[in-house]
This record gives C-alpha cells, structure tokens and sequence, in this order.
C-alpha cells in the first residue's frame, strides 16, 4: 500500500473518530438513537481504518497522529457547534499538540516516509 494510501486511512481513521465523538454529545448519553448508532458505526469503521494503518506505520506513531489531530479536530466542532469556548491556555495547548505532531511527522525516524 501506498504512503499516500496509508495516510489517507489514517485521515479517515481520524475524521470516522470525530464525527463519532461528535455524535457522542449529541446521543444525549445514549438516550437518542439514531446518534446513539451513528456512534458505534463511526467508532468501529474508525478503528478498522487504524488497524489498516498498523501494517505501514508503528502503532505509537499511528496513535499520536490519531488522538493529536482528534483532539485539535473535535475541540474545533465543540467551538462551531456546541459553543464551547476554549480559552489561552487550551488554544497554546493545541498549538503545542499540533507541534508535536508535525516535530514526529518531519522529524523521527520512525515514521517511514
């Protein structure tokens, strides 16, 4: 497979885990159905995308790029959609993350690129 293939199951492993974070909150604790199921599509397809991954990229390296773009994606749908406001602190945070992502993407000899 190619690196562009491999990264591309990566991305959808990523955008699969936000939309099913997204309808986490909006399952209202499980109690509505249709996000409820769209939850568990989106976490299963999400970690089958991930687990395509694995035969291309280290898992530790897999994972960071995973929960590091997660987290800076899904706190972006929480201020669009849900207005939850993040503050200094929690913007240079995800500043540091998405760093950190580009340090190990650039930099490590661990990611074959």
């Amino acid at each position: 497979m190619s690196q562009a293939a491999v990264y591309g199951l990566l991305f959808a492993a990523i955008v699969l885990e936000v939309i099913g974070t997204t309808a986490l909150q909006l399952s209202q604790q499980f109690t509505r159905i249709g996000p409820t199921a769209l939850v568990v599509a989106c976490y299963a397809a999400a970690f089958y995308c991930l687990s395509l991954t694995l035969k291309s990229i280290p898992v530790g390296i897999a994972y960071a790029i995973w929960s590091a773009l997660g987290i800076v994606l899904i706190s972006s749908v929480g201020l669009v959609f849900f207005k939850q406001r993040l503050d200094l602190p929690a913007i240079v945070g995800l500043g540091l993350i998405i760093s950190g992502v580009m340090v190990v993407n650039l930099f490590s000899k661990s990611v074959s690129h």
